[in-house]
């Protein structure tokens, strides 16, 4: 018989264990939260733009471990807060070790470079870490009140990084407050768009709140640095462009989604180049 014909194999066969073992570290390592890559990483490229360092590029990918470590993290955590312990419990639980253990030398090695002081924002932002590990453990994080407070907190990275790099207190204050004004005008406008697509109907209400609030907010960042002026101008654009959006559903959630990104990267850049010809 040859290859070709050889018979399927029989539907009752056991599952290959390394196939299994696979789709376990796949559902535990990789996140689904596909908007907190963007979030993730804005404040880590905004923060590098505006005073590179090796001590700030060592936090920065901190940062992302640990938002690649939040996945099997929160699985460990659901599956204790329902008294279950299962392979996947297992495979996740190792994955977060490796991550958090990668985090805890990058961490070690940047405050060895440049000392103590960028750890302030992060111990700042650590209460809105808690709370997002909070509402996971309970499966819970699709909630608007963990998605803001964890897009807030990661944001402190970019304190952190420009501060680890010579960076004044204001502008490093004030860096975190424009990626701030970013999350909490934009979050709230993605999950109304999500509704919209699946009901049919707009969130202009909360979407209207929200880009408020963002503008408000991106007005503090300026008060602390004048040099975030065309920060707060993309903020405001931002808002803007969201309003007008809100009232018109999203072609696919995919694409919504990479809009997001796009316009997150540009508010970025724009932010960096304001700060540099100021």
């Amino acid at each position: 018989m040859t290859v070709a014909d050889e018979p399927p194999a029989s539907l009752d066969s056991p599952p290959d264990p390394r196939s299994r073992a696979r789709s376990h570290l796949r559902s535990v390592a990789v996140p689904s939260e596909h908007g907190g890559w963007g979030l993730t990483i804005e404040p880590v490229v905004l923060g590098l733009l505006l005073r590179p360092s090796w001590a700030g590029l060592m936090i920065g990918v901190a940062t992302v471990l640990a938002f690649l470590s939040r996945t099997p993290i929160k699985v460990v955590l659901v599956d204790l807060h329902r008294h279950r312990w299962l392979e996947r419990s297992r495979v996740a639980l190792s994955v977060s070790i490796v991550e958090v253990l990668a985090m805890v030398v990058l961490i070690s090695l940047a405050t060895l470079i440049a000392g103590w002081s960028w750890w302030i924002p992060v111990l700042v932002a650590a209460p809105m870490i808690v709370v997002e590990l909070w509402y996971d453990a309970r499966s819970r994080s699709r909630r608007l009140v963990p998605e803001l407070f964890g897009a807030v907190g990661i944001a402190a990275s970019v304190a952190a990084i420009t501060v680890a790099g010579d960076a004044d207190w204001a502008l490093a204050a004030g860096a975190w407050t424009v990626l701030a004004a970013r999350a909490i005008g934009s979050i709230p406008f993605v999950r109304a768009q999500i509704g919209f697509l699946r009901r049919g109907e707009p969130g202009t209400t909360t979407v209207v709140l929200a880009q408020s609030a963002s503008v408000a907010i991106g007005v503090v960042a300026v008060l602390l640095d004048s040099r975030l002026a065309i920060g707060l101008a993309a903020v405001v654009l931002l808002a803007l462009f969201q309003l007008a959006a809100a009232r018109r559903p999203p072609s696919s959630a995919k694409v919504l989604g990479l809009t997001q990104m796009a316009l997150g990267f540009a508010l970025v850049f724009a932010t960096a180049i304001g700060v540099a010809f100021a």
